[in-house]
């Protein structure tokens, strides 16, 4: 009989040392095997062969491979478990999935050796010099700040066929499941039987087969998928790209908390592998950390696809203070119903996008545009229309709502925001007879985005409306009218993200046309026609923004120059809430850690599911001392670390 210990793959594991169990046969290490743990059968990976314990083991239940995980996915799964601490059970389950437990009732597809690839545009001058300076540079991680239709996917595929013929394999990340279907489109034509999507929307015994592909593929592969995709089990990885990698769903919400920027360059680094970030609107954090560290950023701004047309794209600010503009909608303006009704007679697609997250209460003029602030913070503030105040959810500001505006003393205060679902039915009212779709977080599965996508590109859909998720990455060669009903709704978030957000938000939606398939217009509906903010996106200016953020964060301390962590109490009523985050802040004062503790502050959504949330904030120049506050919580404390918004 011989002993090992393994790590295993349970949410429901939270010790953070290995289990041990025995074997008949020998194993090697990094097997992926089945355990039994209590009453279930969970995936495990052998870690290390031992003596016999002086307590009784269970067996080892049999081997889902006889292929091992790559060592780099074993030395990435310790890494995790020192720099996102979380219980041992869930960090293994990023790499052993819970679909490993259960038989495949599909044969895994042959690899094809005979579909030759398509032939592929030849690159621009920009892209050629960007592919240029990516290999130059080598296997050092680097940043493609590269505008909306530079072509940055005609790039990618270029750089991983170079990969793919040194004998590498390739792992492409996209920030969305609803984009998989488009890359995928690209990456298939490129590269026929060496591409493989994982995604949590396929069967379970497609994942499974997907899964055990990647594991015995004796041949380089592209491996493509959302965050989760990063911890497939690929040999020898020569590449890894992350498209869009300033978007927020990189960022996994649940413990361990990981950015995947961070863990995609930690196994770039096991690997020796080169990693790419790509994005038209970078995060400021890591524009900064790439200046900073004298890391290459590589800048694209031709458009990739020859204009079939000789007309440019036009912009239309609609100022949302004129009352005369919404003559058959409070929403929508005239002019951008006029442009959605030419769309629908040229048999041309529109995009209706809504910039806003969650249910932000804004507190507004309609007359001037002014909005309330925190005066310590300079964040919005958020109205509590239970108490009719105004708070700051980072300091604890607190004041009365107003009832005029101080600025130009119009009562026309406004507490208000609007969703997806109503602004379809206002499309339906004024635009008879167009076929509407919506595509947020609240779609049905099966209405999906990556589920409608092939319709949608050939021209099943007239109107689009969604949020974010149809503000990235898409290429629809009908679209063109992109509509934003109110630009700076996003600003209306009381966190120190929400103008970057803002930025990426409206640079992207507008990048959804002009592609060069159709003349574009955008109507951009806004209370601030002049803003800072919105003239840098209309602009491009990215370099503007960027030195006006990064001012912004050196001042009140912020990521990049300060490390935080959030932590949340969530208890039955908000004074035992209150009392318990008090408590803990007092605790970690008192162990005179380098560290700035703001709080404690009912958190952005102070009442959910019965239960009152009340937050913490810890900033501290050492990343070290954020973590010893993690490892040492109390029970039932919500940690996130390196979180992507203070909410």
């Amino acid at each position: 009989m011989t002993y090992y210990e393994v790590w295993v793959s349970s949410q429901r594991y939270h010790s953070a040392k290995p289990l041990t169990y025995s074997s008949g046969s020998s194993l090697k290490l990094g097997t992926p095997v089945l355990v039994p743990l209590q009453r279930q059968t969970v995936v495990a990976v052998i870690i290390k062969k031992v003596r016999k314990p002086a307590f009784p083991t269970k067996d080892i239940l049999g081997s889902i491979s006889p292929q091992s995980l790559p060592p780099e996915i074993i030395d990435l799964v310790a890494w995790l478990k020192t720099y996102y601490p979380a219980p041992s059970g869930q960090i293994v389950s990023l790499v052993l999935p819970s679909i490993l437990t259960s038989k495949s009732r599909q044969e895994p597809h042959p690899e094809d050796t005979s579909t030759q690839p398509l032939p592929q545009p030849p690159l621009t001058s920009d892209q050629l010099q960007a592919f240029k300076q990516i290999i130059d540079h080598a296997p050092r991680n680097v940043l493609l700040h590269g505008d909306t239709s530079t072509g940055k996917t005609r790039l990618y595929i270029e750089i991983a066929t170079r990969t793919l013929k040194s004998g590498r394999s390739v792992i492409l990340l996209t920030p969305e499941i609803g984009l998989t279907p488009q890359l995928n489109a690209s990456l298939q034509g490129a590269f026929p039987g060496q591409t493989v999507t994982m995604h949590s929307e396929l069967s379970a015994a497609t994942r499974r087969n997907s899964w055990m592909q990647i594991l015995q593929s004796n041949k380089p592969l592209v491996v493509i998928g959302p965050r989760s995709a990063l911890f497939s089990p690929v040999k020898n990885v020569g590449l890894i790209i992350l498209d869009e990698f300033h978007e927020p769903s990189y960022k996994q919400e649940q413990a361990p908390h990981y950015l995947t920027s961070r863990v995609g360059a930690k196994l770039a680094e096991l690997h020796g592998a080169q990693l790419v970030l790509g994005s038209a609107t970078p995060l400021v954090s890591d524009y900064y950390a790439f200046q900073e560290k004298g890391l290459p950023i590589i800048r694209m701004q031709q458009q990739a696809v020859s204009k079939m047309h000789s007309e440019e794209s036009k912009v239309a600010l609609v100022d949302l203070r004129k009352k005369q503009l919404f003559t058959q909608s409070p929403w929508i303006s005239d002019i951008l119903i006029n442009s959605i009704q030419q769309a629908m007679g040229r048999k041309q697609q529109s995009l209706i996008f809504l910039n806003r997250r969650g249910t932000a209460r804004l507190v507004l003029c309609q007359d001037c545009g002014w909005q309330a602030f925190c005066p310590h913070c300079d964040l919005p503030l958020t109205y509590h229309g239970d108490l009719h105040t105004m708070l700051c959810h980072t300091c604890g500001h607190k004041q009365k709502a107003y009832t005029t505006c101080p600025e130009c003393s119009s009562n026309n205060i406004v507490f208000r925001s609007v969703g997806t679902k109503h602004i379809v039915a206002e499309i339906e009212r004024l635009v008879p007879g167009s076929r509407v779709k919506r595509f947020d977080s609240d779609t049905h599965k099966t209405e999906r985005l990556e589920q409608q996508y092939a319709s949608v590109k050939d021209g099943a859909v007239d109107i689009l409306v969604g949020t974010q998720m149809l503000g990235k990455g898409l290429d629809l060669p009908k679209l063109s009218v992109v509509g934003i009903i109110t630009a700076e709704a996003s600003l209306s978030f009381p966190d120190y993200t929400a103008e970057e957000r803002t930025y990426q938000l409206i640079t992207q939606a507008l990048g959804r046309i002009n592609r060069g398939h159709v003349p574009g217009t955008a109507i951009v509906q806004t209370y601030h026609t002049d803003s800072p903010i919105l003239q840098a996106a209309l602009s491009k200016d990215y370099q503007t923004f960027y030195n006006q953020q990064i001012a912004e964060r050196k001042l009140y301390k912020f990521p990049p120059f300060r490390y935080v962590l959030k932590l949340t109490c969530t208890r039955a009523t908000s004074d035992t809430a209150q009392r318990n985050s008090q408590q803990l802040a007092k605790k970690i004062h008192s162990n005179n850690l380098p560290v700035e503790i703001i709080g404690p502050n009912p958190a952005f959504a102070e009442k959910a599911h019965g239960q009152y949330h009340w937050q913490l904030i810890v900033k501290s120049a050492r990343r070290p001392a954020l973590v010893d506050i993690v490892k040492d919580l109390p029970a039932n404390w919500i940690y996130d670390i390196d979180p992507i918004n203070l909410l």
